[in-house]
């Protein structure tokens, strides 16, 4: 299974990791044609090779104008004032060097849909422009298919998202993972006024992204709403790096030079294809010999409403032969973090421990079935293509003992016999 990482140590720029999937690989033309396609304005696009910091990598330049006219773009997203809350730069994009256009999200959205594009390209080019398109409208209060794009929507960045997703189907990435990612510091000028970096739209996009505590020495925006819009809806886990072999490295650069390498540097992985019905999960644990079951009790509800996957407590003898409280939660690997710190926040304890598992797990489906006017939904298991574990849910029964004036045994028995029922008459 190919696995990109996306190294962003330095930020992430659109036009950045284009480059550097060119650089990996990515056939340039090939992208160029599958563009002009769709109907958009007139464009060139190349590549060249440039030295920042003694690393050789790629400058993407996009002409947006015919032939003749000398208009061509290179994102810079530091020392840019932004059209709007997007940009393409910190010194990583293009010049505009002249106004961009302004498009409804609805509309880019509308031509993503008609576009004859391989399957998984149009599914991630939707996601990116719907991620932007939902944060630009919580942050102006508006319907996101009303919201104007203004720089992202200019043909330049069209072409950066849209080949992003192209060239991903051509190196036939199928999981994608990065570092977490520096935001810059200073000022940045938009066309609503100053704000502080990050940028409205950029943070907006962040959220549930881990932000990198390194941050490079040079006043500037790192990272752009565009370079967010791809963390944001592409990548499934942050990770310095993900276990694999290294197969080809690329490297795509910004326009400016920086003390340090103005670079995003792209890794394509092998990994091991997950095994059928398996997942790696988190197990996070620490021993209590000081909480009330008052907080033993808040503890366990909080991390549930967080979306753990389960909490259990054991009964353990602890230093001292104190009688203490094993708490083991399992949880997403990518939910981890967040749980952790939960913990730590509501219990007394000073530690917490992490290692990672995997579990088989049967594959699962919700249906539902209606008796004496109450929906009782049941979780079906199967293995291999085979039912073999049917469940209703605990709630359901419940409501319905208590709404029916029944006991809890002779619910369930009522309700499996019409789910038999039902299941017999399909």
């Amino acid at each position: 299974m190919k696995t990109l990482h996306i190294d962003c140590t330095f930020g992430i720029a659109g036009d950045m990791l284009l480059a550097a999937l060119v650089d990996l690989g990515a056939d340039l033309d090939q992208i160029a044609v599958a563009l002009r396609r769709l109907p958009i304005d007139p464009f060139a696009l190349e590549t060249r090779s440039v030295d920042r910091c003694g690393i050789r990598s790629r400058l993407l330049r996009i002409a947006l104008e015919p032939e003749g006219h000398d208009h061509s773009h290179g994102h810079d997203h530091q020392d840019h004032d932004h059209d709007h809350d997007y940009d393409h730069g910190h010194g990583h994009g293009h010049d505009h060097e002249h106004a961009p256009g302004h498009r409804r999200a609805g509309d880019i959205l509308a031509m993503v849909a008609d576009a004859d594009l391989p399957p998984r390209v149009g599914r991630r080019a939707t996601a990116i422009f719907t991620a932007i398109a939902e944060a630009e409208g919580r942050i102006h209060g508006i319907d996101p298919a009303e919201v104007h794009l203004h720089e992202v929507g200019a043909m330049d960045s069209i072409i950066d998202i849209l080949g992003v997703c192209l060239a991903l189907e051509a190196l036939d990435i199928e999981t994608i993972t990065a570092t977490p990612v520096p935001v810059g510091y200073g000022v940045v000028s938009m066309a609503h006024g100053r704000f502080p970096i990050p940028a409205p739209a950029t943070l907006e996009l962040l959220k549930g992204v881990p932000l990198s505590t390194f941050e490079p020495d040079v006043a500037g925006e790192l990272t752009t709403p565009t370079g967010a819009a791809f963390l944001a809806t592409l990548v499934e886990s942050f990770r310095p790096a993900p276990a694999g072999t290294p197969v080809e490295i690329g490297y795509g650069a910004g326009n400016r030079d920086f003390p340090h390498p103005n670079v995003l540097r792209v890794i394509s992985l092998e990994t091991a294809a997950p095994d059928q019905g398996r997942e790696t999960i988190a197990v996070l644990a620490c021993q209590l010999d000081d909480a009330t079951g008052e907080q033993l009790g808040h503890l366990m509800g909080v991390l549930l409403d967080a979306r753990a996957l389960d909490v259990f407590y054991t009964p353990v003898t602890m230093k001292k032969s104190r009688p203490g409280t094993l708490v083991t939660v399992l949880a997403p690997c990518d939910e981890a973090d967040r749980l952790e710190t939960l913990m730590l926040r509501h219990s007394p304890t000073f530690g917490v421990r992490r290692h990672h598992t995997t579990r088989r797990i049967l594959e699962r489906r919700i249906e539902s079935v209606e008796i004496d006017g109450i929906n009782v939904r049941f979780k079906i298991g199967s293995l291999d293509g085979e039912e073999i574990r049917v469940a209703p849910e605990y709630e359901d029964i419940a409501r319905f003992a208590r709404e029916r004036a029944k006991t809890l045994d002779e619910a369930q028995r009522l309700v499996l016999e019409a789910w038999h029922r039902q299941t017999a008459a399909d």
